[in-house]
């Protein structure tokens, strides 16, 4: 049973520039909430703690999004349920900002990643069907541009801070753009509708659905590895850098920065890579560098060389999840929401579990030490890739 998706006339430049848009806008929606955390904080008197503990609702809401995301995908098509999902992402971006209490917050942001997953789930099979037009891999261009919606996003949210205009109008014109970005991509995504309404579930018995199952969990796993250092890297890097490296201020998010910068970058460069030298192999290398940058700043816990061994890390990470999103959409077993639903949960348990993990292991040991154990996990991604039939 092929369920690759394969679009017919659709003209490849619109669809790519149209799911393209929807990726920045989902990325702007993502780095405009970001950007503005901290002054959530701050309006709402609370403590790193009380923060910590509600902001651990938005993954809450992305769990809960899987079954029903990669579910409804094959009812009604990947770009109906994209089309709605983004709507209500921006939505609940709005109501983030009018939030009067704690409470509130909460099932806010319960819904604001209910609907981020929904949208990373279809923007995702959106590209799969765009790839599929195309005699080389994209997948990698457009979660680079996330990531570039994601400087944009923090850009934004500084000039909105230093205006002192509020989350909420702040949130209010995101929206507008991002309703103008549906409204233009609309047009031109493709309608898989009819493809999954005449999908029939055919009958398996236990042995062949672990044999339509094993090969996306050994891509899941690749994720999940990466996952975990980029998830460390989004908590853990300033703390590396401030309390291991002992940086002075203006320079404590100088390893973050780098490593957003290359893994932004290596996203433009790695579907090149790919055709040029295959899935495995890439993901081969990827594993290396993020391996080698973490040793870089174990080894030599200094400014410079930390940066450099970050900015390895952040080329390493780049291209994992989106090969691996790729060849998962490309599945010839299941369809590619359900093969995309599969493969991001087992992958985003990683990006969730590894910044507690970190902290557990700096508390026994030191955070040297757990920096040694992410290293680890890049080494995983070799050897996983390695013996995975890609």
């Amino acid at each position: 049973m092929d369920t690759t998706i394969k679009p017919i006339n659709i003209h490849r430049t619109t669809l790519r520039i149209a799911v393209g848009s929807l990726f920045f806008m989902a990325g702007l929606c993502f780095a405009s909430w970001a950007s503005r955390i901290a002054t959530v904080q701050q309006t709402m008197g609370l403590s790193d703690a009380a923060l910590g503990a509600v902001l651990f609702s938005l993954p809450i809401g992305l769990m809960l999004s899987l079954p029903f995301s990669g579910w409804i995908i094959t009812k009604v098509g990947s770009k109906r349920v994209l089309l709605g999902a983004i709507l209500f992402y921006g939505i609940a971006l709005m109501s983030l900002g009018l939030a009067q209490n704690t409470f509130q917050l909460v099932i806010c942001l319960a819904c604001y990643g209910f609907a981020g997953n929904a949208v990373n789930i279809s923007v995702n099979t959106q590209a799969v069907a765009a790839e599929g037009l195309h005699d080389k891999p994209i997948m990698a261009s457009f979660h680079g541009l996330w990531s570039l919606a994601g400087f944009t996003g923090a850009g934004i949210g500084t000039f909105m801070i230093g205006r002192r205009i509020d989350p909420f109008h702040h949130f209010i014109i995101i929206f507008g753009i991002l309703l103008a970005g549906v409204i233009f991509a609309s047009r031109y995504l493709y309608d898989d509708h009819d493809t999954a309404k005449n999908s029939t579930a055919i009958p398996l018995s236990v042995r062949e659905r672990l044999r339509l199952v094993i090969p996306l969990l050994t891509l899941g796993s690749i994720a999940f590895s990466s996952m975990i250092c980029e998830g460390a890297m989004f908590d853990w890097s300033v703390i590396y850098f401030k309390k291991v490296i002992v940086a002075p201020i203006a320079l404590q998010g100088a390893g973050f920065t780098a490593f957003m910068f290359t893994m932004a970058g290596g996203r433009f460069i790695a579907d090149f890579f790919a055709h040029r030298f295959g899935l495995k192999r890439t993901l081969q290398v990827s594993g290396t560098l993020t391996t080698t940058g973490l040793l870089i700043a174990v080894i030599f816990p200094y400014l410079y060389t930390a940066i450099a061994g970050l900015m390895l890390v952040g080329a390493g990470v780049s291209s994992v999840v989106p090969m691996v999103y790729s060849a998962a959409g490309r599945s010839k077993t299941m369809s590619p929401g359900v093969a995309l639903a599969a493969v991001s949960t087992i992958g985003f348990v990683g990006f969730l579990i590894g910044p507690p993990i970190i902290g557990f292991i700096a508390g026994l040991a030191t955070l040297r030490a757990s920096f040694i154990f992410i290293a680890l996990m890049g080494t995983s991604v070799i050897i996983l890739s390695s013996r995975a039939k890609l």
